[in-house]
């Protein structure tokens, strides 16, 4: 029997920004999956406490709006931002 595409495929060891700031932080760490039924659930870690954690859905981290793929700098988040909007 042929094996399930798996959703994510590198999905645990990610990084992640967020747009907005959570428990005070913006870089995560993915450290873990589950799958439940049709979801895909990414547990978070801050970069930077490794004590602030959650699971989030992870298609919410297609959601540009929310997360950028890698650590990046306010400015670079604001440089993304723009573009997005096309104001320069």
């Amino acid at each position: 029997m042929a094996k399930k595409k798996q959703k994510f495929p590198y999905l645990v060891g990610s990084k992640w920004t967020a747009q907005q700031k959570i428990d005070g932080w913006r870089h995560f760490l993915v450290v873990n999956r589950k799958n439940q039924g049709k979801w895909l659930f990414a547990e978070m870690v801050a970069a930077c406490d490794p004590n602030i954690r959650f699971w989030l859905n992870a298609t919410l981290l297609k959601d540009r709006s929310q997360w950028q793929a890698g650590w990046q700098s306010l400015k670079d988040i604001a440089e993304l931002n723009e573009l997005a909007t096309g104001e320069f």
